[in-house]
């Protein structure tokens, strides 16, 4: 009869791994050192994992499967939000109206779910990027990249059609922008020890992101310049004669 599993051994395991994949990636990480971190046997490993890759292939999937989540529940909340509200005018940024404020804060809240997932996953994802070499999980990071890229822009182009955004900046580009960015900002937290303030990070990259994508404030038209330039005129034409009468008066 087989011995059973015990899942307070798997969690030590697991634990052990990740540090292991941190400090050697996933090709140069060793079973025996894992296990000898834990105080387990290579035998107590298997009962759990057939293969360190394995192991690390459940611990990249629970990252997927987070950010999936994250994005379904992302999709229903906006479109619950512009059903409702309607969607984002150009008056709205420019004046921040309480639409406008509200959007932002719900938009700030639900990247501050992503953040604290990329802040749990962080050893993951720095193994992801710069440990996973030769391995088949060397591209998921640039797979989640470019759907991500993608869902940015077809949202931007949404915004667009509003005039609630630039619209001389390519959606594509700017896509490539705001991913790349939240791409270094997990990767920078993949070397930290102490959590640092998400909610403050969040914050000012929305800030960077909203101010710098937002629509150029309307000029004043035509018929406006032509008005300020004839007042001018008159102005000056008035206080032409007025000088003319006091010299004749002399």
């Amino acid at each position: 009869m087989a011995r059973p599993a015990d899942p307070h051994a798997r969690i030590s395991l697991v634990t052990a791994a990740r540090a292991a994949f941190v400090s050697h990636g996933v090709s140069g990480a060793r079973i025996e050192d894992i296990t000898a971190a834990c105080k387990l046997s290579k035998g107590a490993f298997y009962l759990h994992f057939k293969s360190k890759e394995q192991l690390f292939g459940e611990l990249v999937a629970e990252l997927r499967a987070g950010m999936d989540a994250l994005l379904e529940h992302r999709k229903a909340t906006m479109t619950g939000f512009f059903g409702e509200h309607g969607p984002l005018t150009a008056r709205d940024v420019h004046q921040r109206t309480s639409r406008y404020e509200q959007l932002l804060a719900l938009e700030v809240a639900l990247d501050r779910e992503v953040l604290g997932l990329l802040w749990r996953y962080r050893d993951v994802f720095g193994v992801l990027v710069s440990g996973s070499q030769g391995t088949e999980y060397s591209g998921v990071v640039w797979e989640m990249a470019h759907r991500e890229v993608q869902r940015v822009q077809d949202d931007f182009e949404a915004v667009k059609a509003y005039g609630a955004c630039r619209t001389d900046v390519p959606s594509e580009l700017f896509g490539s922008m705001v991913v790349g960015t939240w791409l270094l900002v997990a990767q920078q937290m993949s070397k930290l020890t102490e959590p640092p303030d998400l909610d403050q990070w969040v914050r000012a990259l929305h800030r960077l992101i909203r101010e710098g994508s937002a629509p150029p404030k309307p000029k004043h038209g035509k018929r406006t310049v032509r008005r300020r330039l004839a007042a001018r005129l008159n102005t000056r034409s008035t206080q032409s004669r007025s000088r003319s009468r006091r010299g004749t008066a002399r």
